[in-house]
């Protein structure tokens, strides 16, 4: 196969890897409300809003989220409220990280080994909130009945999973990881308004469908500043 082909598509070896982080949709503790992707969701746009560059933002996000993988919710602040050092805090994640890094792109893995965690604390855009609220529909199929999954995931955490594994799949495509990050969060925009009546709802809007999505996610856009509007709609 060529070097040309393989670039077309993502290495097996990935697939494992991304499942373990589609899991943080799944993974909760006592001291946070909402799941990790739910938070991972909030704590990006938080960050976005408060002006940190997108490639910070992408960086940092992706690399709690492999940490996470495996350390669950034992994240910095809460092993250091248990008495454990910075210095070794820092050594825990990194080695979670690593752990989990192996089958990524060389340049990709060392960008996100090394990720830096000190970015400033802020409040969310108020569609954050929403699409942690809105539940995502199950399996809908024209013509057929809907196939319910319980717990439904919401649009924050499906909207996370996306971002991160983005990050991880984009060098596989020779895309820009901090691009493909954005345009994750950001794709479900039109469901902090609309509740997912998922495909076969949908398609009984008819020709109201792309309209109404558009509007909707013009409502959401409305909430962000004009620079970072304008590089979630750049990267969407």
């Amino acid at each position: 196969m060529s070097a040309e082909a393989e670039g077309e598509r993502a290495p097996p070896g990935l697939l494992p890897l991304l499942r373990e982080l589609g899991d943080l949709k799944r993974v909760r503790s006592a001291s946070y409300t909402g799941s990790f992707a739910e938070r991972c969701f909030a704590q990006s746009w938080a960050w976005l809003a408060a002006g940190v560059p997108a490639r910070d933002v992408a960086r940092a996000a992706t690399s709690r989220a492999l940490a996470a993988a495996r350390l669950g919710d034992l994240d910095a602040a809460t092993l250091g409220a248990a008495g454990i050092t910075p210095d070794a805090v820092r050594a825990i994640r990194h080695r979670a990280v690593t752990e989990l890094a192996d089958p990524l792109d060389p340049a990709l893995r060392s960008w996100l080994v090394e990720s830096a965690e000190e970015l400033p604390s802020a409040p969310a855009p108020g569609f954050v909130g929403r699409l942690a609220r809105q539940p995502r529909a199950g399996v809908t199929c024209p013509g057929r009945g809907r196939l319910v999954l319980e717990p439904p995931e919401n649009h924050a955490e499906h909207s996370a999973a996306v971002a991160v594994a983005g990050v991880l799949l984009a060098p596989s495509w020779n895309a820009d990881p901090v691009t493909v990050f954005v345009a994750g969060l950001a794709h479900h925009l039109h469901n902090a308004l609309l509740p997912d009546s998922g495909f076969a709802g949908e398609m009984l809007l008819g020709e109201w469908l792309a309209p109404a999505m558009a509007r909707a996610r013009e409502i959401a856009l409305d909430e962000l500043g004009s620079e970072l509007r304008e590089t979630v709609e750049s990267a969407c």
